[in-house]
């Protein structure tokens, strides 16, 4: 799945971009909020992360704008603030959730995977489909009950395939949530090696990979 990291910290920006990407996250990293903002008018994702104080824009004010723009992506306030009426005005503005400074990465990565599981955005804390069963939180597939022995870049294919099932998912969408740089994969046949690769580990199962021509591949139970 695809994150947006916003913070203006180098150091923490680092440690968490490294974190987030150690848990099967491609994360676009950034330093402020005027590039926050662009990027969010630019591409899709799945959580967003935003330290409060940045530089251009704060992250409430990106908050603001995103919801004026009718995003409902959710979205995670990092902030010193530990106030009750700032914690309120932050949510009041449109934030999901908020952490505040100093915080433990594991709490981090459990509240950005608590975000994934709303309801506008998941399907649940395990996502199944016929024998298949995914766990987001322990980044662990099966068949049958039986594991199936994944690669990061097949278990991130699989995950945005479940979250999207019966829907059809696009190439380029499926570049976006796997992939730091999608031009690469969308440019060559990366997605179809890996797609087979995890089409051969499936088998013979009642979910089966789709080939939608023309249009991009869905994830459905016989």
């Amino acid at each position: 799945m695809r994150v947006l990291l916003a913070e203006d910290d180098g150091p923490l920006r680092s440690v968490l971009d490294r974190g987030l990407r150690e848990n099967g996250y491609v994360v676009d990293a950034v330093a402020d909020g005027t590039a926050a903002d662009l990027y969010l008018r630019t591409y899709d994702y799945d959580v967003v992360v935003l330290d409060w104080r940045m530089p251009g824009l704060t992250g409430i004010e990106v908050v603001e704008k995103v919801r004026r723009r009718g995003l409902h992506t959710p979205i995670l306030l990092l902030t010193a603030r530990d106030t009750v009426s700032d914690r309120i005005a932050g949510l009041n503005m449109g934030a999901d959730d908020y952490l505040i400074k100093p915080f433990d990465f594991g709490e981090l990565v459990a509240r950005v995977q608590a975000l994934q599981r709303r309801p506008a955005t998941a399907l649940g804390p395990h996502l199944i489909c016929g024998d298949l069963e995914f766990d987001p939180a322990g980044r662990t597939a099966t068949v049958g009950g039986e594991p199936l022995g994944l690669t990061g870049t097949e278990m991130g294919l699989l995950e945005v395939l479940l979250r999207r099932s019966p829907a059809v998912v696009t190439r380029r969408q499926m570049a976006l949530a796997v992939w730091s740089d999608e031009a690469d994969a969308v440019g060559s046949n990366t997605i179809e090696v890996h797609l087979a690769r995890l089409r051969a580990k499936l088998g013979d199962r009642t979910a089966r990979i789709e080939t939608v021509r023309g249009s991009g591949y869905r994830l459905v139970a016989r």
